[in-house]
């Protein structure tokens, strides 16, 4: 089996094929605690391991949200950025079936690939400030027959261990809305619950203007119904209760048929009862 890379470890020499690890044994993660509910958390450490959050990354966003993703390795969501990034697993405790994931780009590997994802779809200039201290979440998601908050938490929970362990202290990452997105009436479609959605959170989750970005394909908002009564999606929610700040107006990603919210949390925002809870602090 290949070894992934270690975004934490140094660099690898230049001699080595990209993303591959010092010939050195320095580092061993730590393995994140048993969650409870019948999953367990942990880090991929064979590409074996990555190709089963890749399967159920292209379940979820080709199958179940029609994604036109490239088939590099047919039935697998695969992009340039995966070979430099740690993939957090959840799996079912007694299936072993990876059945929720999230991928980290590390400041190192990020200076490595020479960006992040987010760069390809917003102007992050105005982050300067904080990229040595930053990580990009991407490519979160959960198998549909397990949706409920016990897998988000024992994913944030592992996150915010790896990011103090790591002394890292900013998240950012693009939070997706589903074109056709499910309100309490139905679907929605054409943007208009993305543009309802961005009026609702802008008001009270605005990141100071120090933080904005742009995006480069921008979501027409100005052309779209943006009253409706639409609630933003679980995991943006989610995101917001945790203290995070949106950083500007969506970007639309066609391949994805979403409108992509750029967003940005720091551990030192964590309300205090998240932050006992994660951390014990």
């Amino acid at each position: 089996m290949k070894e992934l890379p270690t975004p934490t470890l140094d660099l690898s020499p230049v001699a080595l094929p990209r993303g591959s690890l010092h010939p050195r044994p320095v580092f061993t993660p730590t393995p994140a605690p048993a969650a409870s509910g019948g999953i367990d958390v942990s880090w991929a450490r064979h590409l074996d391991e990555v190709r089963e959050a890749q399967r159920l990354r292209f379940n979820v966003f080709a199958n179940e949200m029609g994604a036109r993703l490239p088939q590099q390795v047919p039935g697998h969501d695969v992009d340039l950025f995966d070979d430099f990034c740690e993939h957090l697993l959840v799996r079912d405790a007694t299936s072993r079936e990876v059945i929720g994931t999230y991928r980290v780009l590390t400041p190192a590997q990020a200076q490595r690939v020479g960006s992040t994802y987010s760069d390809t779809e917003f102007d992050l200039t105005r982050l300067r400030q904080v990229r040595e201290r930053m990580v990009e979440l991407g490519r979160s998601c959960v198998h549909r027959d397990h949706r409920h908050g016990g897998v988000i938490m024992a994913l944030w929970g592992a996150l915010a261990e790896f990011m103090v362990r790591n002394g890292l202290d900013t998240m950012i990452g693009c939070a997706s809305i589903p074109m056709q997105h499910e309100g309490p009436h139905g679907i929605v479609g054409g943007g208009h619950a993305a543009a309802s959605i961005w009026r609702q959170v802008k008001e009270n989750h605005l990141a100071p203007i120090d933080f904005h970005v742009r995006p480069r394909l921008p979501l027409p908002v100005d052309q779209l119904d943006d009253t409706l009564n639409v609630e933003p999606p679980a995991l943006i929610k989610g995101y917001l209760r945790l203290g995070a700040k949106v950083l500007g107006p969506p970007a639309w990603d066609p391949d994805f048929n979403a409108a992509d919210l750029p967003m940005l949390m720091r551990i030192s925002d964590l309300p205090a009862r998240y932050r006992k809870h994660f951390l014990g602090a």
